[in-house]
Parts: C-alpha cells; structure tokens; sequence
C-alpha cells in the first residue's frame, strides 16, 4: 500500500480509503468484519463512514458494525484513521439534521458512542447546509475539536465557493480549516474539474473522489453478472455511452488491468486527490483493486482517456476566454 498525506495536514493516509456504505444493507456483518481485516492487512488505515449509512437497517446501523468490529480487538483503532459524516436527517426531529451547532454537537456524541470511540480523526460535514452561518458551524467543531471529539474538519459535496468562505473564515479565526472535501469524481463525471478540484488545491484540501466506478458503469461488461447494471437506469446509461465504454474496455485490455483497476488508479494520478473511496461488497471485490496504488499509467494512457472521457477543464476558461 502506498500513502499521501491528507491535503496540507501531516496525516498520512492510504491511497485507497475504505468507504462502508455497503456494511449492514447490503453486505453482512460477518462479510463486513473480514472485509475489514482484509483491508488494514493489506495496508490501508483510511476507513470512511457516515451517521445515516444503514439503509433499512435504519440509520446509525453501519456506524455500529464499524464499532463492534473495532470493539473486538482494541488496537486496531491506534492503526486506523476514522472518517464519518454528518449532516443528514436521523429523525423526523427538525432540528435533527443540517449543521445547526446543535445538531453538529449532538451527531458527534451519537457517532462516538455508536462507534465505541472516544474521538473521530476526520469529521466531515455530509453536505452544504446553505442556512448555517460558517461563523456558527466553526463555533460547533472549534469545540468539538477543544473538546478531544475531533481532530481533522472535512467537507463533502461542497461546491468551490463554499470551501473557499469555510477556509477564509478558518485563516481569520487562525484555525486550519477544512484539510479535505469528499466529492463525485470519476472518469464519466468529472465537473469537479471546473471549481471544485481547484479550490481544495489552492486551498491544501485533499480531495477524496466517490463513487469511483460511477456506480459500476466504469467496473467493465463482467459487472453485469452481479446485478449492479441491471437497473432500468444504469441500462439507459450503458446504452448512452456504449461506444465510450467499448474504447474503455478495449484500452483497458491493452493495458492487461481490469477497468474498475484503472479507473480507480485514473483518480490517483489526477492533481489534488489524496485517496480515493473503495466501496467492496465483498472480499472479492476487495482483493481485485488491492493492486492499483502499483498501477502507473503513463502520459499517452492518460491522453486516451481523455480523449475517451474529456476533461471539463477549469472555470471560466471553460467556458469563457
């Protein structure tokens, strides 16, 4: 396994962050825990959760894996860096949700004990909450962080503008700031390339891409046989793009890796990303990826992908002179 340092912080973290949004709805508790051996074995001490992952299981129900897994030997939380989330509803409460102080404060004592921690390396808020004053929400994670709760502040899905402010007000209060944001990012979607992805660089943010594979559309053709591309909706986007993916899947041949392999190690060589989300449902699936922080791609493979997948480019010239 190969690490980066998380955007301008001194934290070191894993190029592949393992993302548990599968672990209790989709993948078992037993399959979650080897999962998770499998990973720190391999080298890879970025795990990444969420308050509300738990689908019908109910929300907080992936945060309780994670903390009954980390409850069975007690030093592999010395090994890890823990990420989680909040931001979204946990109730019909209506102050149980958004980036209130109130709820930022209440949502990080409810992550603890799910988790059976005493603090959280990368608190990250879920999503912009366009009616929090930043002034409030500096106010909830400067004590939070006093507090020993927190230590790294993280953005996700937050657009170019937003970082900019939250770090501005950060270098006023002469605080860090935010040290990453959490955004949709892959070979298909790129428009963080406008004003996302260069923000986190002027600003130090490490940015860490989700979903990777655009749902399985870039994991190749032999995804079909686990169900994943047999929604009426990823259809309509094979069929879109069904020349794109051939040019894809053919280079991908030529290069002797699987596609989720290079589109996985795409990210990893794209300016500003310090890991990128895997998000295995099983230990198949872990171990097929395990091998792209080795991937190199050289100049002329990048230039094909750009042409298969072109590059937004950077505002405004994208769009203005």
């Amino acid at each position: 396994m190969k690490y980066r340092q998380l955007g301008r912080s001194a934290l070191s973290v894993s190029e592949l962050c393992l993302g548990t949004m599968n672990f209790g709805p989709r993948t078992s508790e037993s399959d979650s825990f080897e999962i998770l051996n499998q990973s720190v074995n391999a080298g890879i001490n970025f795990i990444d959760t969420a308050n509300q992952y738990g689908g019908d299981l109910g929300v907080g129900a992936t945060e309780k894996i994670l903390g009954r897994w980390l409850a069975e030997d007690k030093s592999r939380r010395e090994h890890i860096v823990l990420a989680t989330k909040a931001h979204e509803p946990m109730s019909d409460d209506i102050n149980d949700n958004g980036l209130s102080a109130r709820h930022i404060q209440m949502a990080c004592d409810a992550s603890l004990k799910r988790l059976g921690v005493e603090h959280i390396d990368l608190y990250q808020m879920h999503h912009i909450d366009r009616s929090a004053p930043i002034e409030e929400i500096w106010q909830a994670m400067d004590r939070l962080i006093s507090q020993g709760k927190i230590t790294y502040v993280g953005s996700s899905n937050f657009p170019g503008w937003a970082i900019a402010r939250a770090n501005e007000k950060a270098i006023a209060r002469q605080r860090l700031g935010l040290i990453s944001e959490q955004s949709l990012y892959n070979l298909v979607e790129r428009r963080v390339e406008l004003e996302v992805l260069p923000a986190c660089r002027e600003y130090g943010l490490g940015l860490i891409p989700w979903s990777p594979l655009a749902g399985g559309l870039l994991a190749g053709g032999g995804d079909a046989s686990t169900g994943r591309r047999q929604s009426a909706e990823m259809q309509k986007d094979v069929a879109e793009r069904r020349e794109q993916l051939s040019q894809f899947d053919r280079l991908c041949r030529e290069l002797g890796e699987s596609p989720s392999a290079i589109a996985l190690s795409w990210l990893l060589h794209q300016r500003g990303v310090a890991a990128t989300i895997i998000g295995p449902a099983s230990a198949e699936q872990l171990k097929s990826v395990l091998q792209v922080p080795d991937i190199r791609l050289d100049s002329p493979t990048l230039e094909q992908l750009d042409e298969i997948f072109p590059p937004c480019g950077e505002a405004p010239e994208a769009y203005a002179w």
